[in-house]
Formats: C-alpha cells, structure tokens, sequence
C-alpha cells in the first residue's frame, strides 16, 4: 500500500459531449480501504465517470486526483485494477498466459511473476484451469479471469464494471470475500453494479447518479433507515388512534382536516413512499412517523391501556433498492 490521501477526490467533475451533458458536477470522495458503490440506472453517467477517473477520456469542467495523481497519470494507472463490464481476453491462450500477459503490461517484475500469477489463480477459483484455453472458458470463468487481471500487483484502487453479473450465487459469494480482503489490506474498491442486493452487502458508502447528477450519498445504514416504526398490534380499538397521534406529535394534536389513518397495503416501501401520516394503520399494525425514540415506551403502553395487544416493535428500514427506486423516480417526477 502506497501513498496517503483518499483513492479518489473528485470536485465539480463534469463531461459534456456536445449538447449532451454526459456527467454534471461530480464531487465525492473514496477513502483508502472503502468499499464504495457508484449506482445509477443505465445511461446515468456512471461509465462516463469511470472513463474519467481512469484517465480514457477528458473533463469539460471540474478535476479530480486518484491515488493522489492528477487524471490520466501514467505511473498511477499501474497501481489501478480494473474490470470493464465488457471484456474480451484471447480465446488461444490460456488463463495463465493472459495473466502473463498482464503481469507484463503492469510491469511486474518477472522473478515475481510466477508466483503472483499463481496466487492470483487460486484467489479466484481457477487454479484447476490454469492451463485451459480461455476459449473453453463459460462466460462467467472468463469473468473470474477478469477479476483476476484486476487483482494483479495488488493495487491501491480496483474499479470494479458489474463483477458479478455472470456468476452463480458461489461465484457471488467469492467475490464478496475477494472485496471485503481487499478493504482488509487498504485498497480501495469503486465498484459498479446493478446487483444492489450484492453492493447492499459489501458497500461501506454508496453514491446514486441518475441523468449525469448524484441524487443522494451515504453509508448504507444511512440511505436504508426510513425513520418510522411498525408496532404489529391487535385488538386496538379504532378509537385509540387519536390519543396515539398525539403522543407522537409530542403532545399536539392533529392539524384540522387532516386525515386521522390511512390503510396501506403492505409492501417494501409502504412505510416511506409520499408518507405524510403521523400514524398509519397497515393490515397487522400500525406504522409511526416522526416518533422520538424516548417515546415508544409511552405509545406501547397506551396501546395496552386501550385494550391493544403488542406483538412486535421494529423499526422501518428499506432496502438499497426501495431508495434507489425512491430517488430515480423522484428525479422523473
């Protein structure tokens, strides 16, 4: 591990082809040893950032370092793995000699290379296959072996184009522990992927980029915590739901004209789409917004004072893919 700062440090990065802004004002962070998931519904501009992060194409506007190098940086780009989403290696060579090869573009030194290649092998679960040609290979063997050219050397940044796509749920789960090892030892990981279950899993913080301009950042936990509370009750009596209102406005009551309960069917994002509700009936409860965690004792003990029975208290949280939907939607709205 060379060098101090953060892996990427981006500030107004912005690509323009034409008319056509491609990437608007891109500013963000990746720390060394994060795992950082850039999100975005096809077309958003993701593959144009990464382009310029790696030095194939130019900003129109903005700048931002890697590795501490300004963009393109020759001697920089060596300590870079990466894997395109789309990736071709020659079906007459093997995987070790594509790797070989690769060991030879990064300039490895070839005392090391042997070894380095052999590591590399059993680190992505080709080890038995080393000596097959990559034309025998199914499409998601080859993007083990992809994943194993972006590994060699270990570099400080490994940029990551959907590493999962072609795997099966074991391959998944490698490349899971591929990354986490990588966090370990304090490279970086920029990783872009569709899978958000997969980025949901491994991502310390994501970014989502929809039509060319990031529409939210954050940590996981942040981005997934709707902010409500789903108490599942029954024998609550129609008529407790005023007092119930009033304790979670802290002692208010409701505005004038205002909607006491609305019954929603349940679903993954039923707690958080348009709520303006302070409380919701749902089909095995209730759902609470806005409540002071200091309160829930009051709520649960004036739903059993009102005859109601508590079966569970748990907070609301999304998925990735209920905000990620959440945000894109917003952004067409």
């Amino acid at each position: 591990m060379t060098g101090i700062g953060p892996a990427i440090e981006a500030a107004g990065l912005t690509k323009r082809y034409g008319a056509t802004v491609a990437l608007d004002d891109l500013t963000l962070t990746v720390g060394r040893g994060e795992v950082f998931g850039f999100l975005g519904p096809n077309g958003a501009g993701k593959t144009t950032a990464v382009k310029l992060l790696l030095g194939l194409a130019r900003p129109t506007g903005g700048g931002a370092t890697v590795l501490g190098a300004p963009l393109g940086d020759r001697e920089t780009r060596r300590r870079i793995g990466y894997l395109p989403e789309l990736f071709r290696y020659q079906p007459w060579l093997t995987a070790r000699e594509v790797l070989g090869l690769h060991c030879e573009l990064i300039r490895l030194e070839r005392s090391a290379r042997p070894a380095e290649i052999a590591a590399t092998l059993e680190t992505v679960g080709l080890a038995a296959r080393a000596d097959s040609l990559v034309g025998t290979f199914s499409k998601g063997m080859q993007q083990r072996l992809g994943l194993g050219v972006a590994l060699l050397g270990s570099p400080d940044l490994v940029v990551l184009d959907e590493p999962t796509s072609a795997l099966d749920p074991i391959g998944r789960l490698d490349v899971r522990r591929i990354i986490a090892g990588l966090g370990a030892r304090g490279a970086a990981v920029f990783l872009d992927s569709h899978l958000l279950t997969e980025v949901e899993r491994v991502c310390d913080r994501v970014a989502i980029l929809d039509r060319g301009r990031v529409v939210a950042t954050g940590r996981i936990e942040e981005l997934t915590a709707a902010g409500d509370l789903r108490i599942r009750v029954s024998d609550l009596p129609d008529d407790a739901l005023a007092g119930l209102r009033s304790i979670v406005r802290g002692g208010g009551s409701a505005p004038e004209g205002a909607a006491a309960v609305e019954t929603v069917r349940p679903g993954p994002a039923a707690a958080h789409l348009g709520a303006v509700e302070t409380v919701r009936r749902t089909e095995d409860g209730l759902v609470l917004t806005g409540l002071d965690p200091d309160r829930v004792p009051d709520v649960v003990a004036a739903i059993v004072a009102a005859g109601g029975r508590v079966h569970a208290v748990e907070p609301v949280r999304l998925t990735l893919e209920d905000r990620f939907l959440d945000l894109v939607a917003a952004g067409r709205s």
